[in-house]
């Protein structure tokens, strides 16, 4: 017989005292931190706890004895619920600082390196409907709230068009009005579901991985241009161009529109075929006279304004003067290869995606840049010795890996190939201190530059640039030059 689980306590009258990592608040008990959620600054409330170590505890806020003078009213009706935008209770100035914060935090705690003073976190000026991709589920089985449990209503109707519930795939909670995107967003997901609805449409099953509606997403972007691409469970063509059809009428404004077939267990569809019902299969984004073709599969930051602030920051780091080889890598669509270009003598983009690399191509068709080249392949694999011989020492990297950070064998070609200057931009300061520690051994930060790109919520990209060390900070011998063939 299984021994029965420790009823852990209620706290009272527990004062929270700061924000952490994950978007916890914090509180302290006697000698014990406390992390929970959905806490501002000054708040005094009453905390179960759900989980309990040596030195911390997690827990949930029960009862708000007395807001702190911090606490803002949330906008979103399902803030707490959904699991997004977990800091939309507290000042936007506040939210900032936080963010400054953690980089901090990152660079002392995890990456022991020196750094100059931090600069305060540029803001996003949009802090509401700032995305320019959205993507909502088709469920069958709606999430129901506490208070939905607790009222004692039947709910028959579980049909639901919204976002997963953190920790939970199968569950997705239907949304009424999300403020992430332009409310067109908002309105062409209610019209499908009120359209399947009406016409007897399956919605997807998570669990048994069956079901005809399974996933809408919208991308809008900032030249006006709207894409929307439908995922179908099932091949019912008549169903499909029905749907399709119905969705052209309602919404002419959509420019891209879009569908997939995808029976597969999980919600990807990047190794499957796209079908255009009308439009064109791209929408384009613009940047300083720049177009950026974006496809159903191509990655593009996800707040369009800010992430031009975001490739200024990075340009201005670069210090280009028009005749430096850069290095971009991970570079996606080849969107910061192609905006620093026009200040380089030759940009070399390497990214992992064939797809993405294909758009980065022809982005640089477009605006006729001949002096960039891309090359598809995992980063470890592509950047080698070889690669740096045949194509020439790096005088400027720039590089924005994925959350994970880079590889360590990336991060050895880097340290060989010795570049001057070193710009990484990263959406995860915590991974970016740990490769910085790495590469401390031959560069020094020389600036530190946060951004938010998604207000409300604790996630905050970084740029830092380094500069190589004299050699007799770096213990070793001289490198060849960077204009030097030979590594």
């Amino acid at each position: 017989m299984a021994r029965k689980r420790k009823e852990l306590p209620v706290m009272e009258g527990v004062e929270i005292i700061d924000v952490a990592a994950e978007g916890n608040a914090v509180a302290r008990v006697d000698d014990m931190v406390v992390f929970l959620p959905f806490g501002a600054p000054g708040d005094i409330v009453d905390v179960k706890i759900d989980k309990k170590r040596r030195t911390y505890a997690m827990g949930h806020i029960t009862k708000i004895v007395s807001p702190g003078e911090m606490r803002v009213e949330p906008r979103c009706s399902h803030f707490t619920v959904c699991g997004g935008c977990r800091w939309q209770h507290l000042p936007y100035d506040f939210q900032l600082k936080a963010k400054r914060q953690q980089v901090v935090d990152a660079l002392d705690r995890i990456g022991h390196v020196e750094h100059p003073e931090v600069a305060p976190t540029l803001g996003s000026k949009d802090i509401w409907e700032y995305r320019n991709k959205m993507e909502y589920t088709f469920s069958n089985k709606c999430w129901l709230t506490y208070e939905q449990l607790k009222s004692g209503e039947e709910f028959p109707d579980r049909d639901a068009a919204g976002f997963h519930i953190p920790g939970a795939f199968d569950k997705v909670l239907d949304i009424d009005r999300c403020y992430l995107q332009d409310d067109f967003s908002n309105q062409l997901r209610k019209f499908i579901k009120r359209w399947g609805k009406e016409h007897g449409l399956s919605f997807y099953d998570l669990k048994m991985n069956e079901g005809f509606l399974r996933t809408l997403m919208v991308r809008m972007a900032s030249t006006g241009e709207i894409m929307a691409l439908m995922s179908f469970g099932e091949d019912k063509p008549q169903e499909i161009q029905a749907l399709m059809q119905a969705v052209k009428d309602e919404f002419p404004q959509i420019t891209s529109l879009l569908y997939v077939v995808n029976t597969k267990a999980n919600d990807t569809f990047g190794d499957l075929d796209i079908i255009t019902f009308s439009g064109k299969d791209f929408i384009e984004e613009e940047m300083e006279g720049l177009r950026f073709r974006v496809g159903p599969k191509s990655f593009y930051q996800t707040n369009s304004r800010q992430a031009y602030e975001l490739y200024k920051v990075a340009r201005d780091f670069a210090g280009l003067t028009g005749d430096e080889l850069v290095y971009d890598l991970y570079t996606g669509t080849g969107t910061i290869a192609n905006f620093v270009s026009r200040g380089a003598r030759k940009v070399i983009g390497i990214e992992y995606v064939p797809e993405a690399i294909e758009d980065a191509k022809i982005n640089a068709s477009l605006n006729g840049l001949d002096n960039t080249l891309f090359y598809a392949g995992d980063m470890k694999d592509v950047l080698n010795a070889e690669f740096i011989e045949r194509h020439g020492r790096p005088d400027v990297m720039i590089v924005d890996p994925p959350r994970a950070g880079m590889h360590g064998d990336v991060v050895d070609v880097i340290l060989a190939a010795e570049p001057s200057r070193i710009v990484y931009v990263s959406c995860n300061p915590a991974t970016q201190a740990r490769d910085l520690a790495l590469l401390n051994t031959k560069y020094k930060i020389t600036a530190v530059q946060p951004v938010d790109m998604f207000p409300h919520t604790q996630h905050v990209e970084n740029v830092v640039r380094l500069e190589l060390k004299p050699v007799q900070e770096r213990g070793g011998v001289e490198a060849p030059s960077a204009a030097s063939d030979e590594l």
